[in-house]
Order: C-alpha cells, then structure tokens, then sequence
C-alpha cells in the first residue's frame, strides 16, 4: 500500500468536496508511492493521468515524481483525504509509458531495490523535465575587426565555411581553441551576430531505405530471418553467433532497417561507449545519418537535448552503455545487444543488475524483438538456445576471403625473457617480420599504468592504498601512483615510507606503459599508439585513435580491453598476449570463460581483410583447456566442457547465486552485522549459504566489506528469498546492505 503524504499545515480542500487520490512514486530509494490530492481541473488548468511527470511538495521542498496509479482511501489510514498535500504542478514532457512503468516495478522486484532508485535511473536529467530553454548561437555578419588576432582569426576560420552556419558559443571556442570571451569580443564589434535556435535538439531521420552493403549468402539469410522478426512483431530474443569479421553488424542494421520502416525506435547497447567509433561511421554510412549516442561523457546541455528527444519521439535510434535501457522510449520496436557477452553490462554499484538480461526483460515486457550479438556468446546465452528459450543464427565464415588467425602458444616456461623484459624471442621475431612487410602489430596486456606493485627492496614494504585492499599502481607517465578502485593517488616517493630508504622502491611486474618502454627499445623507429582507458579520455579521443591505426598511421599499437572489442583494422596481421594467463586467477566462475572470450575476441582483431592472421599466446599453462581450445579453434568443445562443470556444481545458469554485501565505515558493526545475517539465513532444501567472510576487497573506499553467498535451484525464487532474509535482520543505517542477484563480481 503507497504511503500517504501529509501535512500538519491547513487543509488544502474543503473537506466536503470529493478528493481524489493518486501515487507518485519519487525518485528517492523509497520502498513505496506516497499519496497526493490532485487538484481541480481549474486549479492546475489540465488533467492529472497516470504516467505523468509532476512536482509535489515533500516536507520543506519540491521534488519531481511519477504518478504511478490511482489511490484509494486506506481503512487502516489515519489520513484523512482533507490533509493530503497536493500536486503542485503537471510538467510539460510526455507521460511515462505504461510499460517504462512495468519494467520500473520487475527490475526493482528482481534487484531487489527499491522502486524509487530504478525510477531515479529513468529520471537522470532533472533539467530535462524544465520547459525547453531556448538556445543562442552565433554567425557571421559583419566585416572584419580592424584588430585581427589570431585567436580571431582562428573563430572566423570555423564560421567561413559558406554555409552560414550558425553555432553556439561553446562549440565555437571549442573548435578555435579559444575562450568565449573572444567569441563574445567579435559579436561586440559586429563581426558575430547573435540568432536563436530551434529549443529541441534537430534529429535528422536515418534513410532506412537507404542500401547497405552487399550480403554474402550466410548474411543475407540471417538478416531475413531477423526483418521478419521485426516485420511480424511480437516478443523474441534471438542469439546473433558469428566469428570475428563476419559481419554481425551489416546484419542487424537490416533489422534496424526493418523496424525504423515501421516507424519505430531502435536501441543498440554496446559495452564501451568511447570506442565505437567505427559502429557509429558504418551506421551513418548506411542510413546517411548518425545516431544519437548516450553515455557518461555527454555534456548536460547535450544529455537534456537527447533525453527529449527520446521522450518525444524523435530519436530514432540510440546507440549506448548500460544506462541507455533507461531512456524514455515512446515505441521501441527493436533492442540490439552487441557483444553480449561482455562483463561491462554488468552494472556493480546502487542498483546492481545486468544490461543484457534486463534489456530481455525490457523486450519481453513490451513484445518487440531483441538481438543477442557476440563471437563469443556466454554460456548463460548458449544455454538458452539450448532450452529453446532463445533462437540462434550463426555465420561460421568471415566475410569475403578473409580468414580466421592462426593461433600458437608460446611456453613461457622454455622461453622466459631474461631480467625485467616480457617479450619472449618469438614474439619479437614475428613482430621485426610483421613490421617489415609494412603490416600493423597488436600487444595486448590487459593491465593499465607501468607496473601493478611497487615494493621496498629493503625491507619489502608493499605500497597499498589506505581507502582500499588493493596495491597502488604506478603510472609513470603522470609520475604518480594510483588506486584503480577509489582514485586516490600520490606522487611517486623517493624514499620509502616504512623504511624511509631513499632509492630502493622497484616496479614490480608489467603494465602497457612498462611494454611500451619495452618496445620503444627494440623498434625506436616504428610509431607506436598505447591505448587504455586511461590515455585515451572520451569519444572523441577514442574516435581519433581508432581512425589512425584504421588509415596505417601507427604500426604498433599496445592496448588493453578496450581494443579488443569490434574493432575492423585491415592492416593488422599479428596480435601478441603478453600474459595470457592473466585472467584465469582468482576464484571467479567464470575465470575460464572470461579469458577464453577476451582473448577469442583480441586474436580475432588480426587478419581481417586480404592478409592473413596470426596471433600469439604468451602463456605457462599452454596445456590449459582454455589455452588449447584457442589453438584447436574448439569452441564449442570447451564451453561444452564449462557447460558440463556448471550444470555439475549447480552453478549458473544451472543454479542461481545471490551475494549479500555488507559495508560500512565501522568495521566491528559491519561483522557483527554480517553475522546476524549469517544466522538469519534461509534454512531450507536446496539452499546453501556460504559465509560470512571478508570479501576479497575487504576495504573499499574506506568501507569494511563483509560477504555471504546464496545458493539455489534455478527454480527458486532467489529475489524474494534473499528479499525476506535481510528483512529479518535491523540494519543500522551506517551500515549499507546490498544485494546482488546473479553475481558476476566475487570481489
């Protein structure tokens, strides 16, 4: 039942007159709506409906909510409906869809979060709710000043294009490299004349009849197959399974097609936003327009500008991370998951859910189509076209005559380097070789900043940050060692701080800065790119980087994850892992299929075009099933392999795992906590709770971390289960409890 929300201030309606009532679910982690009054029509001048946006008094200010159903008078309510406060105002945006409203109240069932923080998500650009303000910009009108500087000089060069365009100020000074005073200097003498643009952002319409490339016969077949899908309406989810380069994409833009034909909106989720670069060139190719992109780099202006056009229909299709499922979609007709695969969709902090399997729900919710699309598809995916639940289309070949790399395993056992080198004498052959038949090269350690440990040769002191379990990292390039979990960095010490030794703290093991140094001595000539998340900051640096190795500009290019993702380089033929074991530590369940996945998709970068590939493992376990599954191109055998030890342990998608995580500043509150929780456990057949323990990550962000684990039937309700168990336990609100339904991260 929706809480009531009232006042002790006068009554807002003669009591004799009747009230309706409604609830407003706010975007605060409440558990529930709260009643309002609704205003007579001639008060607010139109009619309140369920879905729309409204601003509501709650206690001394005003916050925006969604009317979320009509209200009742609640017996056991001591409110009368004479006290309720009332809507204060109906915001001029679309109505929430019904079924933005539906996939609000099952996401918060199945995270068991609270129905107020999913909506929150829905609600992330509070100024988007605001009537459109409208937006001044600027073009040329006037001669010359007489005082020409080349800061000037530069601001007319961007508007002298013929075209009398017209910009705002920003992207001018942006363009120029010039601050806006300069821009607001030309307006003052003439030169600049001021004019007022459109308060909505122009979205120009995507020619789905517009041709795209020509399909071979595997492509052609399944992109039919996907059109009548979409044609025939109705929900599906159908698992896109391709190798690398064989043209995924060119197939589900022929589904995009079919849906904007109908008039409908289109999502694609993609796991890295700021390497999309060639996605977003292939879609303008083919519909002769960009889409409109939605990640954390946008800026505020541009982000309330696509959330109305979203809200209003306009936005055709929408291209983003994650948090793109939460947009404000009017007619979704088709979602797109591109590398399904990928662990980036898993969403780990506040509301804690998967994008892949919530943007199912999403399309199940509101009967339209989804594609599932990856080389490598996850065994929870597989799993489900085995079951029927999913259907599956799959193109075995590359596309034209290119073939798939050739892969080898270099042991590192008969072939260590010497001394604080970490190329072995294969790799390096084959790298002069690659580089001298005017061909590209890929190093791929996925490990950012120069070495992850630095310790005291003296006295073996470990430098760790104080907010985290975790060693800092050093970054050489910026002098500085960082935390990749918190932040927290300092400059690197001369001495160490336990010993106070001066000169005797050493890197301990590589990082792709460290390679790079590496590289730069054995091949001082040859242009080199390091790419990682931290070098290449926002879209457009990560577009930039990709069209210089797209056009040959470097030869050899040192990257982590980042560049293993989709990427089509025609010129790379050789791709080396520097530490293919990297990712088989740990006690992750999926540690064998994780790595097999990444390191599947980065040989897959090589020998896409007319030359073929080649890619080398850097391994001490060539023996390992995922190393020879690589070798053997034996896919299917291992993941049959994963399959039979999942479905074994009764571990997903075979059972279903739910991790409680305790935190809080106060580390005995928080094992005490833990261990009420522990005996509150549910005792019951087929369920079996592991812990509490301290988590990996003991410390985060200057919170102590306790961890239990739930095990069950896939059967089993495991929200409203792990829900009823913390239920029985009184959290104190220092200390935060956070559920995690389908765990991907053990840490």
């Amino acid at each position: 039942m929706a809480a009531s929300h009232t006042s002790e201030a006068e009554p807002q309606f003669d009591q004799t007159a009747p009230i309706r009532r409604v609830h407003v679910l706010l975007p605060l982690p409440l558990a529930s709506a709260y009643d309002y009054a609704v205003p007579p029509q001639s008060e607010t001048g139109e009619m309140i409906e369920v879905g729309d946006f409204v601003a509501v008094p709650l206690g001394r200010r005003t916050v925006i909510g969604v009317v979320w159903g009509e209200g009742s008078a609640d017996p056991d309510n001591a409110v009368a409906d004479s006290r309720l406060r009332p809507i204060a105002q109906r915001l001029p945006v679309p109505a929430m869809a019904e079924v933005t409203r539906r996939f609000v109240e099952w996401l918060a069932e199945y995270t068991c979060a609270a129905p107020g923080a999913v909506l929150r998500m829905t609600m992330s650009v509070p100024a988007a709710l605001e009537p459109p303000r409208p937006r001044l910009a600027y073009t040329l009108a006037g001669p010359a000043p007489a005082r020409m500087t080349g800061a000037r000089q530069r601001v007319l060069a961007v508007l002298a294009d013929g075209t009398n365009m017209a910009l705002p100020a920003a992207t001018i000074a942006e363009l120029a490299a010039v601050s806006t005073a300069v821009v607001r200097g030309l307006v003052k003498h003439g030169t600049l004349h001021e004019v007022q643009l459109p308060a909505e952002l122009p979205v120009p319409e995507p020619d789905w009849q517009k041709t795209g490339e020509t399909l071979s016969d595997d492509q052609l077949a399944a992109a039919s197959a996907l059109k009548v899908k979409v044609e025939s309406g109705g929900y599906s989810t159908t698992l896109l399974d391709g190798v690398t380069g064989a043209g995924k994409t060119e197939v589900y833009l022929e589904a995009v097609a079919a849906a904007l034909a109908q008039g409908r909106q289109v999502l694609v989720l993609v796991p890295e936003i700021g390497l999309t670069a060639q996605w977003l060139e292939r879609f303008e190719r083919r519909f002769g327009t960009a889409p409109l992109a939605w990640h954390s780099d946008l800026g505020a202006a541009r982000r309330r500008l696509t959330w109305r056009a979203v809200a209003q229909g306009r936005a055709r299709v929408v291209v983003g991370a994650r948090s793109a499922l939460f947009l404000p979609y009017t007619d979704l007709g088709l979602i797109v998951v591109d590398e399904e695969h990928d662990a980036a969709f898993k969403q780990e902090d506040g509301v804690i859910y998967h994008a892949r399997d919530m943007a199912v729900l999403r399309a199940s919710l509101g009967e339209i189509p989804i594609v599932l699309v990856s080389a490598t598809p996850s065994l929870e995916s597989r799993v489900n076209v085995e079951t029927g639940r999913y259907d599956s289309l799959h193109l075995p070949n590359r596309i034209g005559t290119a073939e798939l790399p050739q892969i080898e395993a270099v042991d590192m056992r008969g072939e260590a380097p010497p001394g604080s080198q970490w190329l072995s004498e294969t790799l390096i052959t084959a790298m002069k070789e690659t580089l001298e038949a005017g061909e590209q090269v890929l190093l791929f350690l996925n490990r950012r900043g120069y070495a992850p440990l630095t310790l005291c040769r003296t006295c073996g002191h470990r430098l760790q940050c104080p907010h985290c379990t975790a060693w800092l990292v050093e970054h050489r390039f910026h002098g500085r060692l960082q935390c990749h979990h918190c932040g927290f960095n300092l400059r690197q010490p001369e001495a160490c701080p336990e010993c106070e030794a001066e000169g005797t703290l050493v890197a301990c093991g590589p990082g792709v800065e460290r390679l790079g140094e590496e590289v730069d001595a054995l091949f001082p000539d040859v242009p080199r790119m390091l790419i990682a998340s931290d070098t290449v900051r926002g879209p457009e640096a990560a577009a930039e980087a990709i069209r210089q190795i797209a056009e040959g500009e470097v030869s050899l290019i040192i990257g982590t994850q980042i560049v293993a993702k989709g990427h089509h380089f025609p010129m790379l033929t050789l791709v080396g892992v520097i530490d293919a074991d990297l990712g088989l530590q740990g006690g992750d369940l999926r540690a064998a299929e994780r790595t097999y996945q990444m390191l599947h998709q980065v040989a897959g970068r090589a020998g896409r075009a007319q030359r073929p590939g080649r890619a080398l493992l850097q391994t001490y376990m060539p023996e390992h099933p995922v190393m020879q599954a690589l070798i053997s191109g034996e896919r299917d055998s291992f993941m049959a392999q994963e399959r039979r030890a999942r479905e074994f342990q009764g571990l997903p998608p075979f059972g279903r795992l739910v991790a409680l995580i305790i935190s809080g500043q106060n580390e005995a509150q928080v094992i005490d906590i833990a261990r009420e929780l522990g005996r509150a456990a549910p005792r019951q057949q087929d369920v079996e709770v592991l812990g509490p323990a301290p988590a990996p990550l003991s410390l985060l962000r200057g919170r102590f971390r306790q961890r239990l684990l739930m095990k069950c039937q896939r059967g089993t309700n495991a929200s409203a289960l792990a829900r009823t168990w913390v239920d029985r336990v009184n959290v104190p609100q220092q200390v935060r409890v956070a559920i995690d339904v389908d765990p991907y991260s053990f840490l």
